[in-house]
């Protein structure tokens, strides 16, 4: 009888230990895939935005608002229509990557999400013709750092986060509005509140969505199932950094 019980305990540690393997792997995969989804944006936006613009008077077409002069390149991107186009194609694949990534092949949507990061890193190039690079940088750095904290904590806590993510995602809502409703009443006020409001609920929603992205996670999956909330993790944090790394700049961003 003793033997059977310490086969059972053997079975049911070496059961956990597999899908603690599976887990660290699973979520490595997330980090992976969501680091370079951020590399091929920053790797976009500065090269869209050395494409755009310029110093040599005599081949710009056009100026920013704050006076940098822009090629024929940049003058379509900030100062045509495109930029709506560009604004909004990222948002318009994110919702159809959501939506539609269970029909998807998981080479499919991996790709969907690639060119996700690239769309985004477009959409994001005009922050290098408002702030100086150093200032960019090193708000990234401190994203990061910041982030990975706060992904730590999420992944190692013993608490649901589960009432916390509820709260934050109601003030990201209220976030959105009051945005809105401040592009009408240019605000400064208004927007340095706004700007403390995101930076604390995208923090939160670093730490929550770990959570959850960790939680969906089983070892009965198969490998395309496995893979497909892979990717919808990744995007999650990916959209979680972006956002937190957007709010810290209007701070830390030392503008030209």
């Amino acid at each position: 009888m003793s033997d059977f019980r310490n086969y059972q305990a053997q079975r049911g540690a070496s059961s956990a230990e597999m899908i603690d393997q599976g887990l660290r792997a699973y979520m490595v995969k997330v980090y992976n895939l969501m680091a370079l989804g951020l590399a091929i944006t920053g790797v976009a936006a500065w090269a869209i935005s050395m494409l755009a613009t310029t110093t040599d008077p005599s081949m710009a077409v056009g100026q920013f608002g704050n006076g940098v002069m822009l090629t024929g390149l940049g003058a379509a991107l900030y100062g045509s229509p495109l930029k709506w186009v560009v604004m909004l194609a990222p948002v318009a694949l994110v919702f159809f990557l959501s939506f539609r990534i269970a029909s998807m092949s998981v080479s499919a949507a991996r790709t969907t999400f690639l060119v996700y990061a690239g769309l985004v890193g477009l959409s994001l190039s005009s922050i290098f013709l408002v702030y100086t690079g150093a200032s960019i940088v090193q708000t990234f750095f401190v994203t990061a750092a910041s982030f990975g904290a706060l992904s730590l904590y999420g992944y190692t806590t013993r608490r649901d986060l589960s009432a916390m993510g509820s709260f934050m995602i109601m003030g990201l809502f209220g976030i959105i509005i009051a945005s809105l409703v401040n592009i009408f009443l240019q605000s400064s006020a208004m927007a340095f509140a706004i700007s403390i409001l995101g930076v604390v609920i995208f923090a939160g929603l670093t730490a929550y969505d770990t959570q959850k992205i960790k939680e969906i996670y089983l070892d009965s999956d198969g490998y395309d199932t496995a893979s497909r909330k892979a990717i919808m993790g990744a995007l999650t944090l990916y959209l979680d950094f972006i956002n937190l790394f957007l709010f810290l700049l209007r701070f830390m961003g030392d503008r030209r």
